[in-house]
């Protein structure tokens, strides 16, 4: 029986690993629980981790700061990596506004925190890891911890802080979304907001401007800031997929896929939309013309990664014509100068036979990216280490700022996940890959700060200052959120289900994501979380480190 306790109570290696993997198990487990609709998730290990410490387990600290920290540089790595591709096509058009707003939350809940430390004497480190709870935001709170050891200081409190405002921060943006869809969005706007627009949008346009006759199609792009690609080409009754070298001629019809912003512009181009509806979104491409066909195709082949639209050469060589790039679930326009990715999926215009030959070119062999790129992990950790040690000095403060296990791994995930393929990287890992990858490195980094900090934990919550603490932490939840949010549907025209998916993507929040998608018609609240978490996480990681040391 001795040898079977050891494996829970005697510090090795094995122990570590049997603890570790006893947090994770039943906290993921209890996590699938939901409670009115509701449920934690992976965070739930950290609330059993919490349980186990206060039970008296423990493990070799030296094992727990090792494990700890190889699960917070992985999860951010893999989740600079996952985003990278969209993070900085998030900034274009209506992308920078929802990114503005976003900025404003965090901005506005950092304040609060300032503020809150002054005024009810909270030390600044507690009042962190109060903001990290009430925003869900762990990999925060890793990196004021990652500061606070460097500076010789306490990092259990602010974990605490962190555990006690955790439940209300997820229960809070939900809280805050009801609020304004209660009182300031009518039923109706919903049902209307239900379908989602595309970012891309396809137009048809009659050529009737004097100034576009003759005039090949490579010429146009350079008339224009309007992104475009025209997809077919309509002239004496017959259908032909154009080439940068085809000549436009007067009363050609022309079907081009680009931003519905950019419609105006491209009226005024051509001379004239078309007057017939071709630009529903459920239109039926195939049936404008029995012989051509559209298809996705997945870039599968090495080779391919990395090269720009243009040098494939496809419409000269094949006949048909990418419309539309699909990557990391955001649609970009197949512009000539757009360099592909493996595990791009592009639309491809054309005859049944060019496309079964183009898709040979590019690869389309879905199973062969289902073969893990591990290389890039592990130099992608190895170069956001080395980044995260370099010394930053300030004017004005006495220690330099360093962007530590959390802010330089995520930063280097970025970084190589949009630039990556610039230098022919392989940075392609499929959607589960990259999930298991990101859960397991998180639910490490929870199973051993929950460990941690849970010999403390009940102390702290039942005394004077655990009641404050969780008034604070609603307070840095509901307010800037409710502030942005009212200033939004005041003054904007922006839908209530963007905004619900904005809010939810700069607190960080998955679960009130869930709730938002189950409520509002649409896709909406997914697109404008994805399009606002990846600045917005970034942001809070580093004004975590920023506040710590400009004001300690």
């Amino acid at each position: 029986m001795e040898w079977f306790l050891s494996l829970f109570l005697e510090h090795s290696a094995l122990q570590a690993v049997v603890i570790v993997s006893l947090i994770s198990g039943i906290g993921l487990f209890l996590g699938k629980i939901k409670v009115w609709g509701i449920s934690l998730g992976v965070t739930f290990v950290f609330f059993m981790g919490i349980f186990m410490g206060h039970l008296g387990f423990t493990i070799d600290q030296q094992m727990l700061n090792f494990i700890e920290s190889f699960g917070l540089v992985l999860f951010v790595y893999v989740l600079g990596l996952q985003v990278g591709p969209g993070f900085f096509s998030s900034f274009s058009k209506g992308g920078i506004r929802l990114n503005v707003f976003a900025i404003a939350v965090v901005l506005i809940g950092t304040l609060l925190t300032v503020l809150g430390s002054y005024l009810f004497d909270v030390s600044l480190p507690d009042m962190v890891g109060l903001l990290c709870g009430a925003t869900t935001n762990t990999p925060a709170l890793g990196a004021a911890q990652t500061t606070l050891r460097e500076l010789g200081m306490e990092t259990a409190t602010p974990a605490l802080g962190c555990a006690v405002t955790y439940p209300l921060g997820v229960v809070g943006v939900i809280l805050a979304i009801i609020v304004m869809q209660k009182l300031f969005v009518k039923k109706s706007d919903l049902k209307d907001a239900g379908e989602t627009e595309d970012d891309t949008f396809i137009g048809a346009f009659y050529v009737k401007n004097p100034a576009m006759f003759n005039r090949k199609i490579d010429e146009l792009a350079r008339l224009t800031q309007a992104k475009f690609v025209i997809s077919r080409l309509w002239r004496s009754g017959s259908v032909s997929i154009p080439t940068s070298s085809t000549v436009i001629e007067e009363g050609d019809r022309l079907l081009v896929v680009c931003t519905e912003d950019d419609v105006p512009r491209l009226t005024i181009l051509f001379g004239t939309s078309e007057p017939e509806d071709l630009t529903k979104r459920d239109i039926d491409w195939n049936a404008i013309d029995s012989q051509l066909t559209s298809k996705d195709i997945v870039i599968t082949r090495p080779e391919i990664n990395g090269k720009r639209i243009e040098l494939l050469r496809l419409r000269n060589h094949y006949g048909v014509n990418i419309s539309r790039v699909h990557r990391s679930g955001v649609r970009l326009l197949a512009t000539p100068d757009l360099m592909l990715q493996l595990g791009d999926r592009v639309t491809i215009v054309g005859e049944s036979s060019d496309i079964e030959e183009v898709a040979k070119v590019l690869g389309n062999a879905v199973k062969q990216l289902n073969e893990p790129n591990l290389v890039a992990i592990f130099v992608g950790i190895i170069l956001g280490l080395v980044l995260g040690a370099i010394p930053i000095f300030v004017p004005g403060i006495s220690m330099p700022i360093k962007l530590g296990l959390a802010g330089g791994p995520i930063v280097i995930g970025l970084l190589i996940g949009r630039f990556g393929p610039h230098f022919h990287m392989i940075t392609y890992t499929t959607p589960s890959a990259n999930l298991m990858l990101r859960t397991l490195g998180l639910t490490l980094y929870l199973a051993c700060l929950g460990l941690d900090s849970g010999a403390q934990f009940f102390d702290t919550v039942f005394r004077p200052e655990g009641a404050l603490w969780v008034a604070i932490g609603f307070v840095l939840t509901i307010v800037p959120v409710l502030i942005v949010g009212i200033f939004v549907l005041k003054t904007t025209n922006i839908e209530f289900g963007v905004l619900a998916g904005m809010l939810c993507g700069c607190m960080a929040n998955p679960m009130a994501l869930d709730y938002a998608n189950d409520t509002i018609p649409g896709d909406q609240p997914a697109v404008a979380y994805a399009t606002v978490y990846p600045l917005s996480m970034f942001l809070r990681v580093i004004l975590a480190q920023v506040l710590l040391m400009l004001l300690l």
